[in-house]
């Protein structure tokens, strides 16, 4: 089976959502323009597509909404507690509090401020 390659992240305001992102994160997003369309605005968390892991991106698209009740993507962490703390000083909503998952370590719950729900991964 294969790796995730990239994800999406749909949001509705493009600068909330990146500095959001990049405060909790503490990471910097950088412009990347779709050459089929225009009308898409994306922001990608790594854009050297060589490296291991997956690769995202924020999206504004028209037809695309933010929100609950879609694919769920976790974010590695040192320590979930703490972008949690950072996730609430920026905006978001804890949807559920740091928990364990057992031997496979914790995980935080946030509503990020676009309304998508997204989860903080460690094993700590």
């Amino acid at each position: 089976m294969r790796k995730i390659g990239f994800f999406d992240i749909y949001v509705d305001n493009m600068d909330r959502a990146q500095e959001f992102y990049e405060t909790v994160l503490e990471t910097r997003l950088s412009e990347m323009d779709d050459p089929n369309d225009s009308n898409v605005q994306m922001r990608v968390f790594n854009d050297d597509f060589q490296s291991h892991g997956a690769g995202g991106s924020l999206v504004k698209v028209n037809g695309a909404k933010p929100g609950p009740g879609g694919t769920m993507v976790y974010f590695s962490c040192e320590d979930c507690i703490v972008e949690e703390e950072r996730a609430q000083k920026a905006g978001a909503r804890v949807v559920r509090s740091k928990f364990s998952i057992g031997e496979h370590g914790f995980v935080s719950l946030i509503a990020d401020t676009e309304g998508n729900i997204i989860g903080l991964h460690s094993m700590k």
